[in-house]
């Protein structure tokens, strides 16, 4: 099943040993799925940095739609502050994303929904953990085994970096963070060389959010 970045930051919040998404990964997934798109979009050259700010570039919209609305969100003409494409939205990110993965048979939404619960949409069944463990893999074995961060693919490099930034446990645990310090450090510099900016964009997001008591997507 091959995944864009958004849909493999949905699953990295799953916590396969315990068989679900943690309300402690979740907080932050709307600002996470954003920024991996707006990531992705900067990797295929379809928007560009200008002194830590984003502006579209002139091509065609890619043919994922979620990528698409992000993408058009950018203005063409002046390069903007990324926090605004990280937050404004943010808690609109999820829904579209998860349809998606459901479409695709990653996941199968819950039988029955409570209203009166704010993670009752999220309470999703994972079909291939297996799949979910090979992402975690993917994210966190650079790290672990110190790899140069410029020899890790961009989209890796990004699984890596973001999650942290939304202190998504199910990626690394606290204690491993702290043990990987340095390293996801020079992981974080390496990305803001390639993405200058959003990396900043998203943490002040996940801050503001959780700083409010907000963050929760739908």
């Amino acid at each position: 099943m091959n995944l864009n970045l958004p849909q493999r930051m949905y699953l990295l919040c799953y916590t396969v040993d315990k068989e679900e998404f943690e309300a402690v990964n979740l907080q932050g997934r709307g600002q996470l799925l954003r920024a991996a798109a707006l990531a992705e979009l900067a990797f295929d050259g379809l928007l560009t940095t200008q002194k830590k700010k984003v502006v579209r570039s002139h091509a065609e919209a890619p043919h994922d739609p979620f990528l698409a609305d992000v993408w058009r969100d950018v203005p063409p003409e002046k390069p903007k502050s990324w926090l605004q494409f990280v937050h404004n939205k943010a808690t609109t990110a999820e829904k579209p994303v998860r349809e998606q993965i459901v479409a695709a048979g990653a996941v199968s939404p819950p039988v029955k929904r409570s209203l009166l619960s704010p993670i009752a949409s999220h309470q999703v069944t994972v079909n291939d953990p297996k799949q979910v463990l090979t992402l975690h893999t993917t994210a966190r074995s650079a790290v672990l085994d110190g790899a140069d961060p410029a020899t890790v693919p961009a989209d890796e490099l990004a699984m890596a970096v973001l999650p942290v930034e939304c202190e998504v446990l199910s990626v690394f645990a606290s204690k491993e963070m702290r043990q990987h310090k340095r390293t996801l450090k020079a992981y974080a510099q390496h990305f803001d060389s390639l993405v200058p900016g959003l990396r900043a964009a998203l943490r002040d997001s996940f801050l503001a959010a959780r700083g409010t008591g907000g963050g929760w997507g739908s």
